[in-house]
């Protein structure tokens, strides 16, 4: 693998710097500095000691830091492996056949767990407490526990797809269990858990671009909550549902799965903010249908979500806090061409921001809105940063798709070689999976 300094681009970043400010107070383009940071070129002689002033480290210091080192994959995995109940998670071989056999089984999975579900109830089914000496309550516990850490582990992960061979054991476990429930309500919490788990196998196929399969997971979590009676992961799984038809730009079919939603969550828990996400989600699609009116009345109530107690969100299968309203708003006013209003609310969406996944669609966002505007160097500036922070990662599905999206615009900016180099950039991220 070809050596590169990522000690350099630790030290940048460990002082706050993004790539864009450290080349501007260097007085160099930001692709020279992506370029030391690659390996690729050496900084001149005449920069180092600016370099130096600016890294706040010796001339020897320096050296080391651009000193190239050897990639391994596995050293890097062993410094930021998750671990859920003791179990360290593993890089999988996740690609060609290894990720298709991976594909098929968690889908056979699914669809045993969704028979079973939907099976008639054994003739003991009107036993409502627990059977044997709490056998099944422990079963039930566990699930719940091991599905809020998987949660975490994708949240944490750079890599979503980590979670792969974890969800898969767990949706064996499920599967076992659901077979021999004995009491109506085991086989209810079960199928609450089955929801859970579900939303989170169609978020691992969503980040790796495998819409048609995410859709399938979100179906069979609609099945499980409409199973279990439980109304908020119900309106949940389906407005997860109507992510793929946004990212689609299929605004009707988001738009009538959202009201089914809506029309759900009314009948969910009034503390948990489900109702105020669903409608988050509503605005983005009246933003696509070009509806203002009612892109402004869905926001208005996704913005009450900051009158409820806290924890109005459990984390998990719902993590709609309020604290990505601006996220929102920003999003529907570039859909809607309000550029002004889009831009105040993306930056300071991006101020706040601290994942990765949520950093690159927002300055995506900003990139699209500088060719909105035919501002060449915002378009530059912001496309640059997200292409970057893509690169580094280990999971560019969602970000990359977004760059993909922006792409087909570039067309008539190829006489300049800034924009010829981002566009070859943004072509080497991972590309969007056919259906």
């Amino acid at each position: 693998m070809a050596a590169k300094r990522r000690r350099l681009a630790e030290r940048r970043k460990a002082l706050g710097y993004s790539q864009e400010f450290f080349a501007d107070q260097l007085g160099i383009d930001r692709t020279t500095a992506g370029r030391w940071e690659l390996g690729k070129t050496e900084p001149c002689p005449y920069i180092r000691p600016k370099m130096c002033d600016l890294l706040k480290v010796t001339p020897d210091e320096l050296d080391d830091l651009l000193a190239l080192r050897e990639e391994h994959p596995q050293a890097s995995v062993a410094t930021s492996t998750p671990v859920v109940i003791g179990r360290v998670v593993t890089e999988a071989p996740l690609t060609g056949e290894g990720d298709d056999m991976y594909r098929r089984e968690l889908l056979r999975l699914l669809s045993i767990a969704g028979t079973l579900m939907v099976l008639p109830q054994p003739a003991n089914a009107d036993v409502q407490e627990w059977v044997g000496p709490s056998d099944e309550a422990d079963d039930v516990e566990q699930h719940v526990l091991l599905s809020g850490h998987l949660w975490q582990v994708f949240a944490l992960s750079k890599s979503k797809r980590l979670v792969y061979p974890l969800v898969h054991d767990q949706l064996k476990l499920l599967v076992k269990h659901l077979d021999q429930a004995h009491s109506a309500r085991a086989r209810q919490q079960l199928c609450v858990v089955a929801c859970d788990l579900f939303q989170l196998a169609g978020e691992i196929c969503f980040d790796s671009n495998r819409y048609t399969d995410a859709a399938y997971c979100y179906t069979m979590a609609v099945s499980a909550g409409r199973e279990a009676r439980c109304y908020d992961r119900w309106a949940c799984a389906l407005t997860r549902q109507a992510f793929v038809n946004l990212y689609e730009h299929e605004y009707p079919q988001a738009t009538a799965v959202l009201s089914a939603a809506a029309r759900i969550a009314q009948r969910g828990d009034s503390r948990l903010s489900t109702r105020h996400w669903v409608a988050a989600v509503h605005a983005e699609a009246h933003a696509g249908h070009g509806d203002q009116a009612a892109c402004e009345r869905a926001l208005a109530v996704a913005d009450e979500v900051l009158d409820l107690a806290d924890p109005a969100s459990p984390g998990g299968w719902l993590r709609f806090d309020g604290s990505r309203l601006a996220d929102q708003r920003g999003t529907c006013y570039l859909t809607l061409g309000r550029a002004d209003a889009a831009e105040a609310s993306l930056l300071a969406a991006l101020d706040q921001a601290t994942s990765l996944r949520r950093r690159g669609s927002l300055l995506t966002d900003l990139a699209a809105l500088g060719l909105q505007r035919r501002d060449l160097d915002q378009f530059l500036h912001f496309a640059g940063d997200a292409v970057d922070l893509a690169e580094q990662t280990q999971s560019a599905g969602y970000v990359g798709r977004k760059l993909h999206g922006i792409q087909q615009q570039l067309q008539p900016l190829l006489s300049d070689s800034r924009v010829v180099q981002l566009n070859d950039r943004i072509a080497h991220l991972s590309a969007p999976a056919p259906h």
